[in-house]
Order: C-alpha cells, then structure tokens, then sequence
C-alpha cells in the first residue's frame, strides 16, 4: 500500500476517481495501484511526480509500506 501517495493526494483533495482520470485508467486499476496490488508504469510514476505532486520526492511517494508499519500509524 501506497499511504505516503495516498495522503498526499488527499491533502490536494484528489480523490482516487480523480487520479484514475488524470492517468487515463480506470478507478478500480488506480485503486488496485494504490493497494499495491498491481504496479504502476514508469510513464504513470513519472506524470504523477511531475505534473500532479512536484513538491514530493518520488522516493517518498513511491515507498510501499508494510501491513506492520501501516498498522503502527493508526494506533499511534
């Protein structure tokens, strides 16, 4: 799971169905990206970084996060 571009889409008030529309797929394979579940394209990492989200290190967005860890968030 994808939080750390998760929250940063959220304090921009983009919605998954928005970012799904600004990559030109649909929101269930954005949603499936986002959970980790299907990898995104270098042309998709790359247009999130540059267009939507510039002041965020790709690194930082991109960083997947463990069941554990994501855990350890929301209870602390």
């Amino acid at each position: 799971m994808l939080v750390n571009l998760r929250k940063a889409l959220e304090d921009k008030h983009i919605t998954v169905r928005g970012y799904a529309s600004f990559l030109g797929v649909s929101e269930k394979t954005a949603r499936n990206k986002l959970d980790g579940i299907t990898d995104f394209t270098y042309p998709e990492v790359s247009k999130t970084k540059e267009e939507l989200l510039p002041e965020y290190d790709v690194s930082y967005l991109f960083k997947p996060c463990q069941a554990n860890e994501l855990q350890r968030r929301r209870s602390g």
